[in-house]
């Protein structure tokens, strides 16, 4: 039975409580805050930053990071173009959902291709989109190789590794722009606060 066959009989279930309630009882409007940028740029790291520093103020957060999800919902995925892309898209229905549910969302992963980030910003709405370009050179995200990727990429262990042999398409109009390199984790992480703390009480 093809995929098609099967969503004819799919219907959506209208909840009794909805988006709009959740909004109006937080006090705030959930958002998706899209970390993009090479892996070793810190977008782990400043992920973690920024919820601690929403979460004490009592906001509701929820971090989707890139190994985690890889280890559990998609870990059925290489990491092909065609299986990135799914990979991008089950993370942008799943960020969508927790949207939904009033929560504000951080996602830490490398997501290579302008159109597939395009798509996650579709699905939670241009509105609830803040996209953060956690911009620092291939150099130096190779000599910090944190995970030893770069290395075993290197000697050829790990294909299709973005930077090395697969493309990174880098953001034209990101919504903010760290230079994890140049800039310090307590400014990067203030310059992402400031947009978020804006686009949820707008």
């Amino acid at each position: 039975m093809s995929a098609d066959s099967v969503s004819e009989n799919i219907i959506p279930h209208k909840h009794s409580i909805t988006h709009v309630d959740r909004v109006e009882r937080n006090g705030y409007r959930p958002v998706l805050v899209w970390l993009t940028g090479l892996s070793g740029s810190g977008k782990s790291t400043l992920a973690s930053e920024v919820e601690k520093a929403l979460f004490t103020q009592g906001l509701n957060t929820y971090i989707l990071d890139g190994d985690n999800i890889r280890s559990g919902l998609n870990k059925d995925l290489d990491f092909g173009d065609e299986a990135r892309k799914e990979n991008i898209r089950r993370i942008g229905e799943v960020s969508k959902l927790f949207i939904d549910s009033g929560t504000i969302v951080l996602t830490a992963f490398i997501s290579p291709f302008i159109d597939d980030r395009k798509q996650a910003k579709d699905l939670a709405g241009a509105d609830n989109f803040i996209e953060v370009f956690v911009d620092c050179p291939l150099e130096v995200c190779e000599q910090r190789d944190v995970k030893g990727l770069y290395k075993k990429a290197r000697e050829g262990k790990i294909k299709n590794f973005t930077g090395i042999d697969s493309p990174f398409e880098q953001p034209k109009n990101a919504d903010v722009v760290v230079k994890t390199n140049e800039e310090s984790l307590e400014v990067c992480t203030k310059k992402i606060l400031e947009v978020v703390l804006k686009k949820i009480k707008n």
